[in-house]
């Protein structure tokens, strides 16, 4: 049993490490900046919450920081992208 859990967890930390790749790589598109934005943020935020998950396998002590630790995440990385993207696409009144 501990045998399938250390490989389940080791399944999760490389889809993590597969989504951030995959969001960096879409950096290097044609697309516009926001497009860009949007996938390198749910990509790494995916990634990161699915290596945490691989760590809640590993150490199952340590349940209540790393649930505070995904919660965290998926928080600050959905505000960080919505204040980039209006950041990004408000209009300025030019003075």
């Amino acid at each position: 049993m501990t045998n399938l859990i250390n490989i389940l967890s080791y399944l999760c930390i490389l889809l993590g490490l597969w989504f951030w790749f995959w969001g960096t790589a879409a950096l290097v598109t044609r697309r516009s900046v926001l497009f860009k934005l949007h996938s390198l943020s749910v990509s790494d935020t995916l990634g990161s919450i699915a290596i945490v998950f691989g760590l809640v396998l590993l150490r199952p002590k340590e349940l209540p920081l790393l649930i505070l630790a995904i919660i965290s995440l998926a928080l600050w990385n959905t505000m960080l992208c919505y204040v980039l993207a209006y950041c990004s696409s408000s209009t300025r009144k030019k003075q």
